[in-house]
């Protein structure tokens, strides 16, 4: 189907007991070729995230990334620290050992307590909470967001596509209107110019008719022609498809036979009308072929 290869997607959910918010970005790659930045307690799964991007999207540069921002719970970030009762307790009861021991008589003062080593830690990562699923089912929430950004700028370059693509077909068909008139045109001329290079003495007409055949067969068009109508037909084809894998590489693949007729029917044209319709054409070839490097 159609899809651009440039998009944005977010996601937000619960992974365990925390709570994860996800950012996928794609632009062009010819590949592809991911880039995942995980919180540390989810590193482990990133050969699952990448899994769930590769079977979701075809090709491009994507760029993942993932930061906490908060507990399932919808507790502060305030509370990802606890005091060690242990530890603050152990300080305590050691500083009274010493106020006893050098008869100090001021009382021990709760934040200086609080200020002494590892009293106050981290909560240790929740290691154990959550599982790959959740963030895969995250992950793919992400891309299902991307996906709409991508679809709906797949189908306004496609629409473009369409434009360019019957500007290349118009120009086909005027040059197969233009060749019968222009192989007219070289036989008589080849005719007349025979003629006059004779100066009055006959010409052999069954020589002259076998140069006039092999000119029409250097000159002929029409097998380019009716390669050119069929790529066209595949291409519109598959710009209408609604399903399955995405089209980009074969419109890829079709652009360039289409590019190749074009320049074989160049090199046969000898004749402006249909030399300025080639130019016409190459240049629409050009403008798809940018257009199509946008798509997955």
């Amino acid at each position: 189907m159609i899809r651009s290869m440039t998009g944005f997607g977010t996601a937000d959910g619960a992974v365990g007991a925390q709570r994860l918010s996800l950012e996928v970005r794609t632009v062009n790659h010819r590949f592809f070729n991911p880039s995942i930045k995980l919180p540390g307690a989810y590193g482990r799964w990133e050969g699952d995230v990448r899994e769930a991007l590769r079977v979701r999207i075809a090709r491009g540069h994507v760029s993942l990334s993932a930061r906490v921002i908060g507990s399932a719970t919808d507790v502060t970030t305030d509370a990802a620290v606890v005091i060690d009762d242990a530890r603050f307790g152990a300080y305590v009861e050691r500083l009274r050992e010493l106020q006893a021991k050098h008869g100090l008589s001021r009382e021990i003062d709760v934040s200086t307590v609080l200020r002494l080593p590892d009293v106050i830690v981290a909560r240790p990562p929740e290691e154990e909470s959550g599982s790959a699923a959740e963030l895969v089912a995250l992950v793919n929430a992400a891309v299902s967001s991307l996906d709409a950004t991508r679809a709906a700028e797949g189908g306004r370059l496609a629409d473009v596509l369409r434009e360019r693509l019957s500007l290349v077909a118009a120009a086909v068909e005027r040059i197969a209107i233009r060749a019968p008139e222009r192989m007219i045109a070289h036989r008589d001329r080849l005719r007349s110019n025979v003629q006059e290079l004779a100066g009055g003495v006959a010409v052999d007409p069954q020589r002259l008719a076998q140069e006039i055949a092999i000119l029409a067969d250097r000159l002929d068009v029409h097998e380019e022609i009716d390669r050119f109508r069929s790529h066209l037909t595949a291409f519109t084809d598959a710009l209408a498809t609604t399903g399955g894998e995405p089209v980009g590489k074969r419109l890829g693949f079709l652009l360039q036979e289409l590019l190749r007729e074009a320049n074989t029917t160049g090199s046969k044209a000898n004749d402006a009308p249909m030399l300025a319709d080639v130019v016409v054409i190459k240049e629409e070839l050009e403008r798809i072929r940018e257009q199509v490097e946008n798509l997955e």
